[in-house]
């Protein structure tokens, strides 16, 4: 049993920002405002989805991306942040998990996805 108040914030946090449909195994791109001292800039943050948790205002997703020196970087985002500009879906990948975290292991070519063509 949920408190209305809550439940009712909730509806209108989520029903006041779109969201693109996405799931894991899709490469996205999330601009999330940085604010350093008095000034604020985007920073782009591009990868592949690798998991989707939770719902409501406290869903989260996890992107993968591989950074310098073929080092594997990963940021968790909470959906509904307002640190969050927007959240663009490059390509949909096709894959058979809702959870991918066998990509921590692969590198190169074994850590390719397929795309799944719409």
């Amino acid at each position: 049993m949920r408190n209305k108040y809550i439940e009712a914030f909730e509806n209108a946090e989520i029903n006041s920002k779109s969201i693109p449909e996405f799931r894991a195994g899709d490469t996205l791109r999330v601009a999330v405002r940085i604010t350093e001292g008095d000034k604020t800039r985007v920073q782009y943050f591009e990868g592949i989805c690798i998991a989707r948790r939770g719902s409501g205002t406290g869903e989260t997703f996890i992107i993968r991306k591989i950074g310098a020196n073929s080092v594997g970087v990963e940021r968790i985002f909470p959906i509904y942040s307002e640190s969050i500009e927007e959240i663009k879906v490059l390509r949909y990948g096709r894959v058979r998990r809702a959870k991918l975290f066998y990509l921590r292991d692969r590198r190169g070519k074994a850590a390719k996805i397929k795309e799944l063509r719409k």
